[in-house]
């Protein structure tokens, strides 16, 4: 009996009319839901990815200012100093604005302070040479003696300045070198996959900034250049001014070439991968080879006393000991 009431419900056509209405409220339901959800989910995650891409670009530009600090400090007095004085022809050699490109700073605020200091750096350091030698010390020299030594002091200040930048470029300069290689596999990979020379910059200086903000710095340059600049091949020089590399200028010669001559930029960007590849591993070779004759001073000074004290020390404690009795 209570299967037949099972039966006459299931087959009872108020129930199935019932059942079929629900299940199709159901996939209309579904239907209808589920491309609002995923709609949503795509909002959060392109907002994700605009606010993560605000945030790196946020954290770059902080980090560029960071890098160029020297440009954005204020040069009124600086300027007004070197106008007044009328240094900026005397104290400006001709490789100077190079030499600060290649430093990373550009622009005429870092040769305006870079002038000024190379102008007051010999006054305080003959200041402080005078201030340490006349009131901290009590060296028995003549006065004119210590005099001569602090106008010494004050003429190797002229040089700070240029020692300074000398080391923000060699330091910027092995950064380069040390990504330039991958930079260029990565240039090479979006050449070959049919990207412009401008999109592959752009690409790479993304990239690369992981490894060396200081590349990614001059690529992005480069690609600005290469949107305004009358002249493409200015573009790529000068990037190998900038960078100061041979490497750098072989590569910016050989795309000089292909934008000349319309020859394939994958061959030649191949070639010079590999060419600077090999000059890197060349470089890491000459380091090694180099450093046995770097220990031997510290070996001699350090090693060598302690082993000699080590080997003999306890004969020579035995023969005072044998002449004690």
């Amino acid at each position: 009996m209570f299967d037949i009431g099972i039966l006459n419900i299931l087959f009872d056509v108020k129930f199935l009319a019932a059942a079929v209405a629900g299940v199709v409220a159901f996939a209309t339901i579904i239907t209808l839901g589920l491309p609002m959800m995923d709609r949503s989910t795509l909002n959060k995650r392109l907002k994700a990815v605009s606010e993560r891409r605000e945030e790196l670009r946020a954290r770059h530009h902080a980090a560029l200012q960071k890098r160029a600090s020297l440009r954005t400090e204020p040069v009124g007095f600086m300027k007004q100093t070197l106008e007044r004085l009328k240094l900026s022809n005397m104290l400006e050699s001709p490789d100077t604005r190079d030499k600060l490109a290649q430093a990373g700073y550009r622009g005429q605020a870092p040769m305006i302070a870079f002038l000024f200091f190379r102008f007051a750096a010999p006054f305080i350091v003959f200041a402080l040479a005078l201030l340490y030698i006349f009131v901290l010390t009590n060296f028995n020299l003549p006065g004119l003696t210590k005099l001569m030594i602090s106008i010494g002091a004050g003429l190797i200040g002229y040089y700070l300045p240029d020692l300074f930048i000398s080391n923000l470029i060699s330091r910027r300069r092995e950064s380069i070198m040390r990504g330039f290689p991958d930079a260029l596999d990565l240039m090479l990979i979006c050449v070959e996959s049919g990207m412009s020379i401008e999109a592959t910059f752009n690409r790479v200086a993304s990239e690369i900034g992981v490894q060396s903000p200081e590349l990614a710095e001059e690529l992005g340059l480069t690609t600005a250049e290469l949107s305004y600049l009358p002249d493409r091949s200015q573009a790529f020089e000068n990037l190998a001014s900038r960078c100061g590399h041979a490497g750098v200028k072989a590569v910016a010669t050989a795309l000089n070439q292909a934008e000349y001559y319309g020859t394939p930029l994958g061959q030649a960007l191949r070639v010079t991968a590999q060419e600077n590849r090999e000059a890197r591993m060349a470089e890491a070779e000459r380091k090694a080879a180099s450093l046995p004759a770097k220990l031997t001073v510290p070996m001699i000074l350090f090693f060598l006393p302690v082993l000699f004290v080590v080997i003999m020390g306890p004969a020579i404690m035995r023969v005072m000991h044998t002449l004690h009795h």
